[in-house]
């Protein structure tokens, strides 16, 4: 058999099988990776010690470029969670836009929050706010609920240092701040939409919770907006100073590290920059920043336990990514990238919609938009690496792709839901299927033009 059909078929079962597993059977993620990349391996030519070597070598490797990173986020992430952080933000937003801009708080709340916290949790921290808004302002929870999910959706898919964009970019070899600088400006048209569509969908579901929170009435008067923010913000919550500081210092950090590299700055001052600007460094930084700035009241074994909940949530996501990049390693020594290169090349579908699609397909085959930007990342880069296609935009494009009709396989399809009380399946669809493919469309656009202008 030609090598290189050899190896498209390897491909071709291993995926098969990949998709299998993770939709047909009780067998986990992380495993279907590994077993979809030695039949990838094995039936591609490779000699079996050739692949359990790509599979260990390409393990290691992707984990040595983010597994530290992913590490300190998660711990960042929960200290934020736990201290009020999030909250600070979101009244603090809500305070600066003003009356009758509720959605865009909460929207650009989920927008700032969700790089560091994990988008299910931070949904579910951020829920009261978007019921006590309601109660407060007469608005439909509904429509403050789904500008907050879109508004987390948003960097979650797009944003290092959250472990799927940072997983991707770890296995595309992309810079992580050109990576985040990219994913933030994708993310902008992404929550401006998820707002606007709240807003209309607010207007067809009028709903409002009751004094309990446990049912749905409209409130007798809703008290005015001063007296809200008044009220809420006496809560003992951290300063709005010290809950930003822990996210914006990092990203500063390796912006200047990207922009050094950028201008092939050397020595002195610029080392630094690059030392200080390494995303490990970086995060690290935010994570010190976060446990002095907002754990300071925190008994030393409180705060080593709420880090601990977050290292342990993280576990999941590093044999993941890990394995992602295990798959993609294969890929490239068995040759079957090069072989999908070719083929890809001759036909008018423009490459940088390869990884896209293949993301899609995968999200909505087996739910996970984690392991849709993986498993997208891992079988496309090894493609698209040898055509002439811009990296960054092709590791956004794994990304976005993986946004797309989030339903009943989705965990967060439910939390959505069931926090915001809906059970009407119709009613379910239109609350999150529906803008999740709308955001997703949008950022297919996004993605075509910024190829038109970078690729």
């Amino acid at each position: 058999m030609d090598p290189g059909v050899q190896a498209a078929l390897g491909l071709l079962i291993g995926v098969f099988a990949l998709v299998f597993l993770v939709v047909r059977t009780k067998v986990h993620a992380f495993p279907a990776l590994l077993i979809a990349a030695s039949l990838t391996g094995l039936i591609g030519g490779l000699a079996p010690v050739e692949v359990a070597t790509a599979i260990t070598e390409g393990f290691g490797n992707t984990l040595a470029v983010i597994g530290l990173v992913i590490g300190l986020a998660v711990m960042l992430g929960r200290i934020l969670e736990v201290s009020g952080a999030s909250e600070r933000l979101a009244y603090s937003f809500l305070r600066w836009l003003g009356r009758r801009k509720e959605e865009w708080a909460l929207a650009l709340t989920g927008y700032v929050v969700s790089i560091p916290v994990f988008v299910d949790s931070a949904f579910v921290i951020l829920t009261p706010l978007a019921k006590a808004f309601s109660t407060r302002t007469g608005k439909s929870v509904i429509a403050l609920g789904v500008a907050l999910g879109i508004g987390l959706t948003a960097t979650h898919h797009a944003v290092p240092p959250t472990p799927g964009p940072l997983g991707v970019a770890g296995i595309y070899g992309v810079d992580v701040g050109t990576m985040l600088l990219a994913g933030l400006a994708f993310g902008i048209p992404i929550a401006i939409t998820g707002v606007l569509y709240a807003r209309w969908l607010g207007r067809r579901i009028y709903q409002l919770p009751d004094e309990t929170g446990e049912g749905w009435v409209r409130p007798e008067r809703p008290r005015t907006f001063q007296e809200f923010v008044e009220q809420e913000e006496a809560k003992d919550l951290p300063p709005l100073g010290r809950s930003l500081a822990p996210i914006l210092v990092p990203i500063f950090l390796i912006f200047a590290n990207t922009t050094v590299a950028a201008l092939e700055l050397e020595g002195g001052v610029f080392e630094y920059a690059q030392f200080f600007g390494n995303p490990v460094i970086a995060v690290g930084i935010g994570l010190l920043i976060a446990i002095y700035g907002l754990f300071g009241h925190v008994q030393r074994s409180n705060a080593l336990d709420r880090m601990e909940e977050g290292i342990r949530s993280a576990g999941i996501i590093l044999v993941v990514t890990g394995a992602g990049g295990a798959l993609g390693n294969v890929l490239r020594e068995s040759g079957a990238g090069d072989e999908l290169g070719q083929l890809v090349a001759a036909t008018a579908l423009p490459a940088i919609l390869l990884p896209f699609v293949i993301s899609s397909l995968v999200r909505i085959i087996q739910g996970s938009g984690t392991v849709a930007m993986i498993t997208g990342a891992s079988i496309s880069a090894p493609i698209v690496s040898g055509l002439d296609v811009n990296l960054i935009l092709a590791a956004q494009a794994a990304c976005l792709g993986s946004i797309v009709f989030s339903y009943f396989n989705d965990s967060m399809f439910w939390v959505i839901n069931r926090s915001l009380g809906i059970r009407d399946v119709k009613e379910q669809i239109l609350t999150w299927s529906v803008p999740t493919t709308i955001v997703w469309a949008v950022s297919l656009v996004a993605l075509l033009i910024a190829n038109a202008i970078f690729g």
